[in-house]
């Protein structure tokens, strides 16, 4: 299967086993999605579980919020990643503060499903990653998955959470690559990342589509140069997995952080940090990051500019191998 299989899959198997799972969102029922991540569930399941709503952001999530705590786990979805400022209002103010708000006599079972990054000659507003702001919003979950197999296992782990969950979806994997998905149902844990390639001399930490990336640099460097990079795969941004990070960074000294999302304040700043003040005397040559750039994303004839490829990211392990 490819992603976009992968996701449906996963949301149709939770909705077979569990009446309570409802997906809304703007074209997602008739049309199945821009994407067509949701295609043919709605004449599975009926339009009363599958909502077409209107072109309302806020109205989308708070409707969401509303069906979660009166016993719906409610599936929203945002078409791209770029229109999600508009749900902030109720994501900072009530999605992430309700447990706590009611002390724990309500909980928020949601799932909020976005398309996230670039590369895939979009116009403005349709290619950001907006995953900071999420994870630096208390009471909620961010995940990301780079394959297929953890897409389908993380969305179902995803809805089966009682708190929110922002589950981003990298556009440029939906149909990139194809592998092997288990068709039972199965979940990936939450809070958990994987090594997707051992190496011994550098780290490289990426999460969506930028892992990919990741493995064809370290592709690159240890055919050319006999370079061993160890890719670790986030998969969740909020908690983040500081005993994988902490113990692959420690395994080779250095690392070189790899995110679409501009540069200050991008997620790479925290986890530099925290490798920082925990490992400090583990390393051996100062952390990278590899990043997008501080400024607007540009139009699809600049897009290969602003993110970082493959050559980016061996720039980075040479800055740190040269140190």
């Amino acid at each position: 299967m490819n992603m976009v299989q992968a996701i449906n899959q996963g949301l149709r198997e939770m909705m077979r086993e569990d009446k309570t799972v409802v997906l809304l969102g703007e074209d997602i029922g008739k049309n199945g999605g821009v994407f067509r991540v949701t295609d043919g569930l709605q004449t599975e399941f009926g339009a009363e579980r599958v909502l077409d709503t209107p072109l309302a952001e806020l109205g989308i999530m708070g409707m969401s919020i509303g069906m979660a705590l009166n016993g719906l786990k409610p599936v929203p979805e945002i078409q791209f990643d770029g229109f999600l400022p508009s749900v902030m209002d109720q994501v900072i103010s009530h999605l992430g503060r309700l447990r706590n708000r009611t002390g724990g006599k309500m909980s928020v079972p949601l799932v909020l499903r976005s398309p996230h990054g670039g590369m895939v000659h979009a116009p403005e507003h349709h290619s950001e990653s907006p995953e900071a702001y999420f994870c630096h919003t208390p009471g909620m979950k961010v995940v990301i998955p780079s394959t297929p197999t953890d897409a389908k296992g993380l969305i179902r782990a995803a809805i089966k959470d009682p708190d929110p969950v922002i589950f981003f979806e990298p556009k440029l994997l939906y149909r990139a690559f194809k592998e092997e998905v288990p068709e039972g149902p199965y979940e990936t844990p939450i809070g958990k990342a994987r090594v997707a390639r051992e190496g011994k001399d550098c780290t490289v930490i990426a999460w969506g589509a930028m892992v990919q990336t990741a493995l064809k640099a370290a592709e690159f460097l240890s055919s050319t140069e006999q370079v061993e990079l160890e890719v670790l795969d986030l998969r969740t941004l909020s908690p983040l997995d500081l005993e994988s990070i902490l113990a692959s960074a420690t395994k080779t000294g250095r690392v070189v952080i790899a995110h679409e999302a501009p540069h200050t304040a991008g997620l790479g700043a925290e986890i530099s940090a925290l490798i920082s003040e925990r490992a400090l005397l583990k390393l051996q040559a100062p952390i990278v990051r590899v990043t997008g750039w501080d400024t607007r994303l540009p139009l699809f004839r600049l897009e290969k500019y602003y993110y970082p490829d493959a050559g980016r990211i061996v720039r980075g392990v040479h800055q740190t191998l040269k140190f």
